[in-house]
């Protein structure tokens, strides 16, 4: 399991993100383990990503973007950046 990242855990654009990604899950009606099969990630670093523990990756947004089926870019305007 990924830990939290120790120098950019908590970041408001990382928990931006995070709960941007969130609420794009819930209104898809996915869970966080079916989103994160869907993108190909392991789900306990899904939820590390949504609670914006994780810096994530460039990869790892363009995965979780097409797993929503939305543009990378619109997950970064949903959440404020």
């Amino acid at each position: 399991m990924a830990k939290p990242s120790p120098k950019h855990a908590g970041d408001q654009v990382l928990v931006d993100l995070g709960l941007a990604i969130r609420k794009a899950r819930i209104q898809m009606k996915l869970s966080q383990e079916a989103l994160a099969v869907d993108a190909g990630l392991d789900r306990s670093y899904m939820g590390g990503i949504e609670r914006g523990e994780h810096n994530v990756t460039a990869i790892n947004i363009v995965k979780i973007a097409a797993a929503l089926g939305l543009r990378p870019s619109s997950l970064l305007i949903k959440a404020g950046h």
